[in-house]
């Protein structure tokens, strides 16, 4: 079963003072920062639309469309979390095209800052889309009562943790998440550039959880699966 949902802003508008943390590494969050930022949400949210398309799926098929190009490294998270997994959707989800291609005019224009700045709060609103995403999924199956109350739900794209890029490919295949204006290119890269795709896994919250001791993870910078995993041990908001 297919599903296109729309978001209101609540649902998706980045914490700047979060964002500004962030940037300064706990150091004091000078004004000139904190007012770009807060004119960037402010020029973001008058041009930002959010819609996410979820099409429910098998995990035997969802296998087929995992396997993609052939490119996934020989093993990931995914191998071990689709088996422990109680429901399982494609998804995609887009804060737009106007958002998206404000950052291009903006940097075209000779304004770096401001462009750096709604990317920053253009790539966090997405990401939020994402989380969005699941929880109207969890809250679908827990009516549906096909997973527990205790269960949680977590994205997963391609390009992360082992699922090649190329995965892309077979995922909007599936998907067909052009029925939101969402295309991917030759390169795999998604448009507008401001969107996410991926697998909505529905579980309990041990079915997240893995060692993140694969070879690939030497090379990651960020380490959010460690965030990700203590999430699901949080009630859904």
């Amino acid at each position: 079963m297919r599903h296109v949902y729309e978001f209101t802003a609540g649902e998706s508008t980045p914490d700047v003072e979060k964002l500004l943390a962030r940037e300064v590494g706990g150091a004091p969050v000078p004004d000139r920062l904190r007012h770009l930022f807060q004119q960037a949400l402010a020029h973001f949210e008058s041009l930002a639309t959010r819609a996410a398309i979820v099409a429910e799926t098998s995990a035997d098929a969802f296998v087929q469309i995992y396997r993609g190009e052939g490119l996934n490294a020989p093993s990931a998270p995914l191998d071990v979390i689709i088996p422990r997994a109680q429901r399982l959707a494609l998804f995609a989800a887009t804060v737009g095209d106007a958002a998206s291609a404000e950052i291009g005019i903006l940097f075209g224009r000779g304004e770096p800052a401001a462009g750096y700045a709604l990317d920053i709060i253009a790539s966090e609103a997405t990401n939020m889309l994402a989380d969005a995403a699941a929880l109207r999924f969890l809250r679908l199956q827990q009516a549906r009562r096909a997973v527990g109350e205790d269960a949680r739900v977590l994205p997963y794209s391609p390009g992360y943790c082992g699922w090649h890029v190329s995965g892309q490919r077979s995922l909007f295949e599936a998907l067909q998440p052009g029925a939101i204006g969402i295309t991917l290119s030759h390169s795999f890269l998604m448009r507008p550039l401001k969107s996410v795709s991926g697998v909505l896994v529905a579980g309990p919250p041990p079915a997240h959880r893995f060692k993140p001791t694969y070879d690939f993870c030497e090379d990651c910078t960020t380490h959010e699966c460690r965030g990700r995993m203590a999430s699901v041990l949080r009630a859904p908001r």
